[in-house]
């Protein structure tokens, strides 16, 4: 199989096992290219792709023009809080504008939960989530996997724990069925007020101590404190947060085997991880940003040969 079997990637839970595996064998690919002195490759060339972006990204957004940079696609780049949405125009109204400019592919994070899947269904153009709201975040979730596979050499079999915010978090969801589907098994951990009710029914383990759950684990992926989601107090400080689900090196030292610590970024430091973690050996975040532009690379060439 060397095409996907959907137009758009709207989120993990609507990819087979083998669009996954394909995705991450074309990452594999291109991660070669971008390691070679020329970093560029004239696969989208024709193709033009704008960025909409309706909710802050630095590292996600900067990742996607990277990838579409190094596959020569022509590039649009659309921010929120510059543009007519500020006067009112709808969601379709505004995609449709910038359709009508001739573009093949749009890439979008929105705060609302379902928006890429709406406008997927209303223009004609390849769509990909880049994040919605509490939703899917399938890119990064895609990374992640390609990341554990690369440093454990695959997927199958592993043990991953998520932990911390999980309730307000849409990498730990598409984590859930990426992982899932590569045949990984899952705990998500964190406290009792930030994990959602509904999450034991995904078929993941459920541990509230985070020492159990790095014991369990091959591989934590420690996730971000969302404070900016978070309209009433889910925990009664971050200090207190820090003390009782915070990684440091002396938790670590006090396990009877090595883990791989992964972290989707911005890292709180201090908070749900300490420095001396986040920069130690057993981390593997830089190379999780440098997945993830040889990954978006395989997304969007591979959704180019789905068009029409």
């Amino acid at each position: 199989m060397s095409q996907l079997s959907t137009k758009h990637l709207l989120g993990i839970k609507n990819l087979t096992e083998e669009d996954i595996q394909l995705i991450l064998d074309t990452a594999a690919n291109f991660k070669e290219v971008i390691n070679r002195p020329i970093k560029k490759v004239p696969s989208l060339r024709d193709i033009t792709i704008a960025n909409v972006f309706f909710e802050n990204s630095t590292r996600t957004r900067l990742s996607f023009e990277l990838a579409e940079k190094r596959l020569s696609a022509d590039v649009v780049n659309f921010s929120s809080a510059n543009s007519s949405v500020k006067k009112g125009e709808t969601l379709v109204d505004t995609v449709n504008n910038i359709l009508s400019m001739k573009v093949d592919m749009v890439v979008m994070r929105h705060s609302s939960p379902g928006a890429p899947h709406f406008l997927s269904r209303n223009v004609n153009a390849n769509i990909v989530n880049a994040g919605d709201g509490t939703h899917e975040h399938p890119t990064q979730a895609l990374l992640d996997a390609f990341s554990i596979k690369e440093k454990l050499g695959d997927v199958a079999g592993k043990k991953v724990a998520i932990i911390g915010d999980i309730l307000h978090s849409r990498v730990a969801l598409s984590n859930i069925f990426c992982l899932q589907k590569l045949g990984a098994e899952v705990m998500v951990c964190g406290p009792i007020t930030l994990l959602p009710k509904y999450i034991a029914s995904l078929g993941v383990k459920v541990e509230l101590d985070v020492k159990k759950a790095l014991q369990w684990c091959d591989v934590a992926n420690v996730l971000r404190i969302q404070l900016e989601r978070q309209q009433i107090k889910y925990f009664p400080s971050l200090r207190e947060y820090s003390l009782y689900y915070g990684i440091n090196k002396k938790l670590l030292s006090q396990l009877d085997k090595e883990i791989v610590i992964m972290h989707p970024g911005p890292i709180n430091r201090g908070v749900e991880l300490s420095s001396d973690v986040a920069d130690s050996e057993h981390s593997i975040i830089l190379e999780q940003v440098q997945n993830g532009v040889a990954v978006r690379m395989a997304v969007l060439y591979l959704l180019a040969g789905t068009k029409g």
